[in-house]
């Protein structure tokens, strides 16, 4: 018998994707080949709430992947009645949401309102660690749930044809960007299989600014031995995600973040039926969650991840699979060196 303590955490915080709940019966993905079960999804997140409250170690805060609310709610003049229905959901708990930004989002409102909706979770910055990108409107900045551990939210649709207007800078280049690979009259259709698949209109990219940002965040983590988790809706590995989800430039991000030894996860949602991987390069865990849209009512689609000085332990639930995110050998290597530099 193990007569050993159990170890407590550091400390948790729960994580859910692609919620993308509306008012309307069920139906089935763009290609028609997976249901979507629009109403009961608000069931699945009252199922993830009611777990959070009642565990015994709770959540220290909840991140929510993007895609809140369904892009069908604007055909239907409900976007804003749809997200006070979510909204509701999540005030019910005492922790703070951090909100990711999703294609969803964008078919909902236009930049400038999810800038001042409750989709933005910037207030919950640290103030104490250095500012977001010098572009006032990309949506990205970071947080510090524990010493020693940063969280940073990325804007992956900060260069995309959703969100911007079309007379802007931004997207004529983001136009640009995707018609040099995507010639079809329809920009959800991808142009080809493979990677080159990604460049539709239901993704978007990273700016040089926000990569640069990005840069400056990780230097500084470096520096002090800090563990970061990068969080977007889109991902960026190619073996965690079908191509077709994966950033426009998620080679510009992926290489930035094995450029540096502080980064120990990347987590998004998008891709429904979820994905997992290790970078064989730099040890970095890749979690693309499974969401919640495609989840059967009699299932469910959340996860709580607890943080502890070598590892974060996630423990699933319905279709989330538990895993064990080890801090790998790179960053434990990379520990050692500065505890023994003069």
């Amino acid at each position: 018998m193990d007569h050993c303590p159990k170890q407590t955490p550091l400390f948790t915080f729960g994580i859910i994707a692609d919620i993308q709940y509306a008012d309307i019966d069920d139906g089935y993905n763009y290609t028609r080949t997976t249901k979507r079960y629009y109403r009961s999804s608000l069931q699945l997140l009252k199922n993830a709430q009611k777990s959070w409250s009642e565990s015994a170690v709770k959540p220290d805060f909840i991140l929510q992947l993007g895609d809140i609310i369904d892009g069908f709610n604007k055909s239907h003049d409900a976007s804003e009645r749809a997200l006070d229905t979510v909204m509701r959901e999540f005030s019910s708990s005492p922790v703070k949401v951090h909100h990711v930004w999703g294609n969803h989002e964008f078919y909902n409102f236009s930049r400038s309102a999810l800038l001042r909706s409750r989709l933005n979770s910037r207030l919950h910055a640290d103030s104490s660690l250095s500012g977001a990108p010098a572009c006032s409107d990309v949506y990205a900045y970071q947080f510090s749930p524990f010493p020693g551990f940063t969280f940073v939210v990325l804007d992956a649709y900060d260069v995309s044809l959703l969100g911007r207007e079309e007379s802007s800078e931004q997207y004529r280049n983001a136009m640009n960007m995707i018609k040099l690979h995507n010639k079809n009259d329809d920009l959800n259709c991808p142009p080809v299989s493979g990677a080159l698949g990604r460049f539709t209109m239901f993704n978007g990219g990273f700016s040089k600014d926000q990569l640069d940002w990005l840069d400056s965040v990780l230097s500084a983590a470096d520096e002090k031995h800090d563990r970061v988790t990068v969080v977007s809706h889109l991902p960026i590995h190619p073996d965690s995600s079908d191509s077709i989800c994966l950033a426009w430039n998620f080679n510009e991000l992926l290489a930035i973040i094995r450029s540096h030894s502080s980064v120990v996860c990347y987590m998004a949602g998008h891709t429904h039926t979820g994905g997992y991987c290790q970078d064989k390069d730099t040890g970095v865990h890749h979690l693309t969650l499974e969401g919640v849209i495609e989840t059967p009512p009699d299932s469910d689609a959340f996860g709580t991840v607890s943080v502890y000085s070598d590892r974060m332990v996630l423990k699933g639930n319905g279709r989330v699979v538990d895993r064990v995110f080890l801090f790998s050998q790179y960053q434990q290597d990379a520990d050692r060196r500065a505890v023994h530099t003069p």
